[in-house]
């Protein structure tokens, strides 16, 4: 799971997103500091030209200037200040974004995780009755070589065991296919010594299977794409009440400083340090601006975050009803698996004992490989559905701690 949440390529796109909507809350609250220019600027007159006691004259002068201006923002109908939450929740729906899309890739690798221990599990089953069956073919050889057991017995057992090689095969093939899924999903390079361990969690007593209502009451807290509406909604209300400011008054403050330096070609002039002291000015001013009629732009913007705001809010009953839906299927589903669970080990327990009791007779020659062999075939096949079973049922719990938003 983790080197899958490190590699995604979606994933880290997702996260970069996010970084980005970070940004632009960070700067939405450095848009209350004041702003701050400076200017240089150098110009030459030829002819008739003005000179620093504002008299024109014929003269080539080449003047040299600097400036500082600032301005604040004094009032805007708290516009600003509700950017800044807009800002704020429409980054903590990306994060809550992100947050469901590393939860989806956590089951999908749990998924594909316990798909390769069935396998694994699966392959040892059949790897086992092989082994058994290639064992009573040596005997039965034996046997048939003395005397004492007709060809049948062998051709018959020798069925069996190219059966059973073939289920080897397969199983061989479905292990070596799902850690390849595994290995994929996880996006690292896939060889034939990539493989996985079974967990502890998986010898553990059987985990108690919540109620839907419990876990429906964690989804509402917990899962990220109901967060994620909810903050889509606070961005929206934020929106509506930043359109709404626009009718308020917004009140400016600004400062400037500035001075120069004038030299006429052909006279004198004071010196460069003198003409800067002596032309300096400065000044201080307030802006007041007051909307009167704007091409009706502000009512309709008003109107659009309202209709976004009823939307936002239908999307999150919706985002609530599909969790309700999906967790109450979930539910049933882990129930039904847990009944099967109950059923295939039941079932599993009686063909193994069959199978012992036919392996008696066989051994004592009370019966014939046929009946020996479909004795082993329907406990293979009985242990292979125990096994399914079983982890069924432990994905069907995984499926809940996911709507929960714990860790799977």
């Amino acid at each position: 799971i983790e080197l899958a949440l490190t590699n995604n390529i979606s994933l880290r796109q997702q996260r970069s997103d996010y970084a980005t909507q970070r940004l632009q809350y960070q700067q939405s609250k450095y848009n209350l500091l004041p702003s701050l220019s400076g200017s240089v600027g150098q110009s030459f007159a030829f002819g008739r030209a003005t000179g620093a006691d504002n008299v024109t004259v014929s003269q080539n002068i080449a003047n040299t200037s600097f400036g500082l201006n600032a301005n604040l923002l004094l009032f805007d109908g708290l516009a600003m200040k509700f950017k800044i939450d807009e800002a704020r929740a429409n980054m903590e729906a990306y994060e809550y974004n992100t947050k469901k899309s590393e939860l989806d890739i956590r089951m999908n690798i749990t998924t594909m995780f316990l798909q390769v221990l069935l396998n694994k599990e699966l392959l040892a089953v059949a790897d086992t009755q092989r082994l058994t069956t290639q064992s009573n073919v040596e005997k039965v050889e034996m046997l048939v070589k003395q005397g004492r057991t007709a060809i049948g017995e062998l051709y018959t057992l020798q069925s069996q065991l190219a059966k059973e090689e073939l289920q080897k095969t397969q199983a061989e093939n479905d292990l070596r296919l799902s850690l390849l899924d595994l290995a994929q999903a996880m996006d690292v390079e896939y060889s034939e010594n990539f493989d996985i361990n079974a967990p502890a969690w998986l010898t553990e007593d059987d985990e108690l299977l919540p109620s839907n209502d419990y876990v429906y009451a964690k989804a509402l807290q917990n899962r990220p794409e109901l967060k994620a509406a909810q903050s889509q909604l606070q961005a929206s209300q934020s929106a509506l009440k930043t359109a709404k400011a626009a009718y308020s008054p917004s009140l400016t403050a600004g400062a400037s400083v500035s001075t120069g330096y004038y030299h006429i070609f052909g006279a004198n002039s004071d010196d460069f340090g003198t003409q800067l002291y002596d032309n300096l000015s400065s000044g201080i001013g307030l802006n007041l601006s007051i909307p009167i009629f704007d091409k009706m732009q502000t009512p309709n913007s008003i109107n659009r975050y309202k209709i976004a705001i009823e939307r936002q809010e239908l999307q999150i009953e919706l985002v609530r009803q599909t969790l309700k839906k999906q967790i109450d299927q979930s539910y049933y589903n882990a129930i039904a698996a847990q009944t099967q669970q109950y059923s295939a080990q039941k079932a599993e327990q009686s063909a193994q004992e069959a199978y012992r009791y036919a392996e008696e007779k066989y051994e004592a020659g009370r019966s014939t490989a046929y009946e020996f062999n479909d004795a082993k075939n329907n406990y293979t096949n009985a242990k292979s559905q125990y096994l399914q079973a079983k982890y069924n049922y432990l994905f069907k719990l995984k499926v809940l701690k996911y709507y929960m938003a714990e860790g799977i």
